[in-house]
């Protein structure tokens, strides 16, 4: 990787032997491979491994987790994208601490990956990992390929949403969003 971010300098008509970009090239590949790539190297099942089993099946009861912080990279232009993600989901036969779900997330997120793979990723996992009867992703991101090239819309804000099992149902739906909205305003 190293080499590929030297030739890549070179390549763009830099010197890679100026003071400022001598150590680029390692510090390039140690943010890639130890940041942004590192959830390549984990599992969905590794972040969800602290369960705890559930003493009563609920129907309906929800877990709902806001404001989740997270950071990822467009496989498209290789550049960041950050933001927020709201995850729930009803307990099936487990369930787990809340720090695991934010684990959860960094492991996908932690690749290169579209917004919206992101959050269909991270609600199967939640429903296949914990045999959860629903699951839900809602990812809140600022595109930065979308605020600094092409039609450079600074403001712009993406959203997308997942849904499995019995959230897709809209009943369960709405009861979600209506959570999430009162957790904005401080209701």
């Amino acid at each position: 990787m190293q080499r590929a971010v030297s030739a890549f300098l070179e390549a763009a008509g830099l010197d890679v032997k100026e003071p400022n970009l001598r150590d680029t090239p390692r510090r390039v590949t140690e943010a890639w491979s130890r940041e942004f790539l590192s959830g390549y190297g984990q599992t969905a099942a590794d972040a969800l491994s602290d369960r705890f089993p559930v003493s009563k099946k609920s129907e309906r009861e929800l877990v709902v987790v806001t404001f989740l912080h997270f950071r990822s990279m467009c496989p498209h232009h290789l550049m960041p994208y950050s933001g927020t993600a709201h995850l729930a989901y009803v307990p099936g036969r487990e369930v787990v601490g809340f720090g695991r779900l934010s684990a959860l997330i960094d492991v996908f997120a932690h690749r290169l990956v579209l917004q919206e793979e992101l959050a269909r990723q991270v609600a199967l996992a939640l429903q296949e990992e914990l045999g959860t009867q629903g699951a839900a992703c809602l990812i809140k991101a600022e595109q930065t390929c979308f605020r600094l090239r092409g039609e450079e819309q600074h403001g712009a804000v993406t959203y997308s949403e997942a849904y499995e099992g019995v959230l897709k149902e809209k009943a369960l739906r709405a009861e979600l969003w209506h959570r999430i909205d009162r957790s904005t305003t401080g209701s």
